[in-house]
């Protein structure tokens, strides 16, 4: 099963829906998609959306 990284290419901000997408097998334009809609709901998705950036680790990074 793919790791969750963010992705060197197909970035739009910081690759978070790019690299969840990558992860489920999902369509990156369908997470990014549910992610603009669901933002607009109450809830603390851009919160959740900046921890992933720091926590997610970088296709360019060295893994561990």
């Amino acid at each position: 099963m793919n790791t969750l990284i963010r992705p060197r290419t197909g970035r739009v901000l910081a690759g978070v829906c790019a690299g969840i997408a990558d992860r489920f097998g999902w369509s990156r334009s369908l997470v990014r998609v549910a992610w603009v809609i669901l933002s607009f709901f109450p809830g603390p998705l851009w919160i959740a959306y900046v921890v992933l950036w720091f926590l997610m680790p970088d296709e360019r990074s060295p893994r561990r």
